[in-house]
């Protein structure tokens, strides 16, 4: 069974993932690609107080969580434990240590979950390569390094006084020396320059190899080039319909070469660092079975709605860890209410409002749809509130409706709705769409009413709703799956 995990990746391999189960690993951990993250600064223990979901400026800083993190690496012993004493006494008690004490414990968990057979690809910039290269060989041994990836891309800005940096490194290891690859799914056309050698040559260089039957020196595998440890793959272009809004978003080509590299059919891939879930998208496509983890709802929401624009109801998978009650939503408010903003506009497909503050009263997020066709624009407005409601929300929401020129406004709260509120709500009209059909300006539903599978009462969404880019559609096949998890 397919997997996708909200919470702490370190966590959730700890708990779930079984001993030597993983076939391939593919990991882009966040670190100073200046975008926004959202990471998890969790303790082995779970610790409340430790383990608080904290929105930051893409760096994991130096506090008593990645100290404790330290302290536990280094009294494992070994390998491991030596790198991180030499890399404290050259940082320092830095951003950068902090960094590398949260990445050394969840790499040797990925290294257990690892079958021996396996192969794990790190994808990182070039702040950190070089410490993770040598936290990577602590953990997997140097021996079993196997490539130094160069992924070339162009765009982006021009510095002044730099060369412009346009590539990416991915380390390539595996767990022993007995590891699947297979070259013949990744290779590539020969150049026209290369096809012309052979033909130019040939009766300069024309041999024998069987009697009677005469060849060009030139042994050029009929499948194609071997590839090279570097390779030019665009970026993805603003405009292309792969695109679907996540900052750090990698090409569906990237991870091909990847999957189909070091995977056959039936193989488990993971990402522990899901994001959108190209990964997870692309292991579908070529019938892997995997298992995602993020740490955001926002990525876990993109990831559901991304399988089901990619393969509708042919992929079939399981969300674990998000909430499933009104007592698990309560927490989840408590424990970080940006985190349940999501949480909640995941439930009806909702984008977060992006606006940046000031700009953005009264939204925490839109939906967007076509119902005209001349092709007009429409959205559904929507504000979440897990506190005690009052009158002045749907008054509120009401007034950002008319400022916004928007067709619907919803709030989704966490109690029941006063009968003020209710009222004020049956007052505000309807929107009658093209189709004549009505729906209902002002709207309420409440968590209990969305975890029960109730809909914000609009045009019928997958027909029309342009909320998120919609991903390419792909075909898989289905068949049995193997066991991943621990019992």
């Amino acid at each position: 069974m397919n997997k996708l995990f909200y919470g702490d990746n370190l966590d959730i391999l700890q708990r779930y993932i079984q001993d030597e189960s993983i076939d391939l690993i593919y990991l882009d951990p966040p670190f100073n690609s200046n975008a926004t993250y959202n990471v998890l600064f969790g303790t082995r223990n779970g610790k409340d107080a430790a383990a608080q979901i904290k929105a930051f400026d893409d760096t994991w800083h130096w506090d008593q969580a990645s100290a404790e993190s330290f302290r536990e690496v280094v009294e494992l012993g070994g390998q491991v434990s030596r790198a991180m004493q030499a890399f404290r006494l050259l940082l320092k008690d830095s951003d950068l240590l902090a960094y590398l004490s949260m990445m050394a414990p969840r790499l040797v968990e990925l290294r257990r979950v690892l079958k021996p057979t396996g192969t794990i690809y790190l994808h990182c910039d070039p702040t950190a390569s070089h410490y993770l290269k040598i936290l990577m060989d602590a953990v997997f041994s140097a021996r079993n390094f196997k490539n130094e990836l160069v992924w070339c891309y162009s765009g982006g800005g021009v510095p002044k006084k730099d060369f412009a940096r346009k590539h990416d490194i991915i380390f390539r290891y595996s767990k022993t020396n007995h590891y699947y690859f297979n070259v013949d799914a990744i290779r590539v056309d020969y150049s026209d320059e290369i096809l012309s050698r052979p033909k130019s040559s040939y009766s300069e260089h024309s041999y024998s190899s069987n009697p009677g039957h005469k060849t060009v020196g030139w042994d050029l595998n009929p499948k194609g080039k071997h590839p090279d440890d570097w390779f030019y793959l665009p970026i993805i272009n603003p405009a292309a319909k792969e695109r679907l809004g996540y900052p750090t978003q990698k090409p569906e080509a990237l991870l091909e070469k990847i999957v189909l590299s070091s995977s056959q059919e039936r193989d488990v891939v993971l990402d522990p660092f899901c994001g959108c879930g190209t990964t997870v998208a692309v292991s579908q496509k070529f019938n892997r079975e995997w298992i995602g983890i993020d740490i955001t709802h926002l990525a876990v929401g993109l990831m559901k709605h991304r399988l089901l624009d990619s393969f509708g109801d042919q992929v079939d998978y399981e969300v674990i860890g998000e909430p499933v009650s009104l007592e698990g939503a309560n927490a989840l408010a408590k424990q970080n209410p940006y985190q349940f903003q999501w949480w909640a506009l995941g439930l009806v497909g909702a984008r977060r409002n992006e606006q940046k503050k000031g700009a953005d009263a009264g939204i925490d997020g839109r939906l967007y749809f076509h119902d005209d066709p001349k092709g007009d624009t429409k959205q559904v407005i929507i504000s979440v509130k897990a506190g005690k409601p009052h009158l002045s929300y749907m008054r509120d929401l009401r007034g950002v409706i008319d400022r916004e020129q928007a067709e619907i406004g919803v709030l989704i709260t966490m109690q029941d709705p006063t009968k003020p509120m209710r009222s004020e709500a049956a007052s505000g009209g309807f929107y009658e769409s093209p189709w004549g059909e009505n729906y209902p300006k002002l709207q309420i539903l409440t968590i209990e009413d969305l975890l029960k599978g109730e809909k914000i009462d609009m045009p019928p969404i997958r027909q029309v709703n342009q909320t998120y880019r919609q991903a390419p559609r792909h075909q898989s096949r289905e068949g049995d799956q193997p066991s991943l998890l621990k019992d």
